[in-house]
């Protein structure tokens, strides 16, 4: 079915620009990937984006993906709950470019927690960290309901709007079929909506 998808982008230019969100009350640790792992980034992102359409990857190869996580520039972020992966972040620009968020996203039952403000926060420190002109990243209208709202409470402001015509499936593909997450569970607190 074809919808009609706007993706906002959002930058910052000065590392003043950043709104640090407090340490959530849960132990966390947000540590690099150092080893280019297709299998990893492909977990991340069919499970936190399988709810968001994030599907434009999901046919990637096992070469494809270590393409992409190879080129020079781009890194991968995992956080960590008790050693649980919670979520992810990837960057990608050298130093001295322009440094984009391209993917960020914490897997739905540890949303509300505060993980999502401090991650973000990481990641916005990390690109900073790279010396570049600017910080941008871009958000779907597909994306997370709150997306747009965590980007601009962390400091992020208003670039520009695209609006165009995408296919998409009837419903998000989740993470696997059958899946019923706690996202989806009535009365568990975390429905969207």
């Amino acid at each position: 079915m074809q919808r009609e998808e706007t993706t906002t982008y959002l930058e910052m230019t000065d590392r003043s620009e950043l709104i640090p969100a407090k340490r959530p009350s849960v132990e966390i640790e947000v540590k690099q990937a150092e080893i280019p792992s297709p299998e990893l980034n492909r977990f991340f992102y069919t499970t936190i984006g399988g709810d968001w359409y994030w599907i434009d990857r999901v046919p990637w190869t096992y070469e494809q993906w270590m393409t992409y996580l190879t080129r020079p520039g781009h890194e991968t972020w995992v956080a960590y709950v008790r050693g649980t992966p919670v979520g992810y972040f990837e960057l990608e620009g050298e130093s001295g470019d322009d440094i984009e968020l391209a993917y960020f996203g914490i897997l739905p039952q540890f949303v509300g927690q505060g993980i999502v403000a401090y991650v973000l926060t990481v990641a916005i420190q990390r690109a900073w960290e790279k010396n570049p002109s600017r910080v941008w990243v871009h958000t779907s209208s597909f994306d997370h309901p709150h997306a747009l709202q965590n980007y601009r409470a962390r400091g992020f402001r208003f670039v520009r709007k695209e609006t165009c015509p995408k296919d998409l499936p009837d419903q998000p593909p989740g993470p696997w079929p059958g899946a019923m997450r706690p996202r989806d569970v009535p009365g568990s607190g975390n429905e969207i909506g």
